[in-house]
């Protein structure tokens, strides 16, 4: 008999129906019992389809923290809230995942982490993009030695958006920690936590906004790690650059998983968040004849519901987490440092 985790989340906005309910409902190990909406009937559509699957709405917080049913909530509202939700809910005894940016200071995660290992529960950021196809490519060419030691690695997250204006707020408002989030998380889980950080972080579009634009390059011992974000790229970077000392990866394009769902196409279909093959990564590399080879990999299709997968297994099963507690603070210590000082500056760790 399949086992199965019994969990609620706590939001039903867009986030809630692209990143998490396709996966959510497509996975057998999970039950999914109850859905907090602060107004309900605001997506009457989307609220009928998931009612008629048994699912039950509420507007009402303590109905989740209550339930002694529900065993596991994840949290998809707006980043301000995040900490005092994942707080209330891992007190009532539930295991938590939590959207990114996951709180907005260093204090705040580790209170979050220091109060579910008390309890002996879970917590964890959402942290999708360690499952984009091109991420499961990258790690592939590393994992087998194609370019040998990497040197130089370049992470781009580019839109063109000419009109867009940046609005003033806090710092986990801007680009840096909704955009920066995702190839900072890749590179730690890749190469651990930086010997330093230069950061570059500004607002191109409203000089008083939050910020839009961010070129931020993590140092270790023989490598450097760059990552940038612009809303004025009208050309397309490759996503990924990556050159080492016997060859070099290019990836265009991003993992094709967003745009299925948007075009109505279930994580369950066959060809879910198949690449185009004209994005495919060309890998050059000299062979162990000395001769140089040049050809494209396949994208592996990604998996956004692995992170779901991940937190059944932890509870159900005793698994580790995929998000380790150490790369959680490792990242908001970064993110947190680039706005210690305003405009270009660099702040040392591992020291």
């Amino acid at each position: 008999m399949t086992k199965k985790l019994t969990m609620a989340l706590v939001g039903f906005g867009n986030s809630a129906n692209r990143y998490h309910l396709p996966y959510i409902l497509t996975n057998d190990n999970l039950n999914l019992k109850t859905i907090y909406a602060h107004t309900l009937g605001k997506r009457p559509t989307e609220q009928a389809a998931l009612e008629a699957q048994g699912i039950e709405f509420t507007d009402s917080l303590d109905a989740i923290l209550n339930d002694p049913e529900i065993q596991f909530v994840s949290v998809i509202t707006p980043a301000p809230s995040h900490f005092e939700l994942a707080k209330k809910i891992l007190e009532s005894g539930k295991n938590v995942m939590v959207e990114k940016p996951f709180v907005t200071s260093v204090a705040e995660g580790k209170e979050l982490i220091k109060l579910a290992n008390e309890k002996g529960l879970l917590i964890t950021p959402f942290q999708n993009r360690r499952f984009d196809g091109e991420f499961l490519e990258l790690q592939h060419v590393l994992a087998h030695g194609y370019i040998g030691e990497p040197i130089e690695f370049e992470s781009h997250f580019d839109y063109f958006r000419p009109g867009a204006s940046s609005n003033p707020g806090e710092q986990i408002d801007g680009a840096f920690y909704g955009y920066g989030v995702h190839p900072l998380d890749q590179i730690i889980k890749l190469w651990g936590t930086p010997d330093s950080v230069g950061y570059d972080i500004k607002s191109v579009t409203n000089p008083d906004g939050v910020d839009d634009n961010f070129d931020v390059t993590l140092h270790y011992a023989n490598l450097r790690a760059k990552i940038k974000t612009s809303f004025l790229v009208a050309q397309e970077y490759p996503k990924y650059i990556l050159h080492g000392t016997n060859g070099s990866f290019i990836k265009y394009g991003m993992d094709a998983q967003e745009n299925d769902i948007l075009a109505g196409i279930s994580p369950a279909d066959p060809l879910f968040g198949k690449d185009n093959p004209d994005n495919y990564g060309v890998l050059k590399y000299i062979n162990a004849y000395g001769d140089p080879v040049e050809h494209k990999l396949e994208t592996p299709i990604g998996n956004y519901g692995q992170m779901y997968q991940n937190a059944a297994d932890v509870v159900l099963d005793g698994a580790d987490k995929e998000v380790t507690d150490a790369q959680i603070i490792a990242q908001l210590e970064i993110l947190d440092a680039g706005f210690q000082e305003a405009g270009p500056h660099v702040v040392k760790f591992n020291q």
